[in-house]
């Protein structure tokens, strides 16, 4: 029951802000999996970078951008667990919206921040992020693996094959 509490008033919050810091006990629950799994219908386990791997055969995979699916980090020095991002608005082909946590900051969500793809081949490999410290889009991109997709999507997908 405090639970639920504590997860209302940390949404009603979130609504409200759009960015949360939350007090340094709090910062070990609030990692970017465990948020993308409560605000997304892609619901996988392990760290972030093995997502897209624990993806495939379960949702379907790709390199566009679309409302709900999951941006996939690949693992840097810098990330080492990989990281991933919930797209919340396509902009066009190369800008999304995301929600995401621990990115600028331990324990910090985001809620809207710019992505772009930076990629030569315009396949979402290489992602440059809204990074608050800097108020900029970060120092460097980050390599990525592109988006895992709701299973409701995947299922969608399927029917329209299949009524071609």
């Amino acid at each position: 029951m405090l639970h639920s509490r504590i997860a209302c008033a940390f949404a009603a919050l979130l609504a409200l802000t759009g960015t949360i810091t939350l007090p340094a006990a709090a910062h070990a629950r609030v990692q970017c999996v465990a948020y993308a799994r409560q605000i997304s219908s892609v619901q996988l386990s392990g760290n972030a970078r093995d997502w897209w791997g624990h993806a495939e055969g379960v949702y379907a995979r790709g390199h566009a951008p679309r409302a709900g699916a999951v941006l996939a980090f690949r693992a840097t020095h810098a990330m080492p667990m990989g990281h991933v991002a919930v797209v919340s608005k396509v902009i066009d082909e190369r800008h999304v919206l995301i929600n995401h946590a621990n990115w600028s900051r331990p324990g910090m969500v985001e809620h809207g921040v710019m992505a772009v793809d930076v990629s030569e081949a315009g396949d979402w490999s290489q992602v440059r992020v809204w990074y608050a410290n800097t108020h900029s889009l970060g120092l460097r991109p980050s390599p990525a693996f592109g988006f895992i997709y709701p299973a409701a999507e995947a299922a969608h997908t399927i029917e329209l094959a299949d009524a071609n």
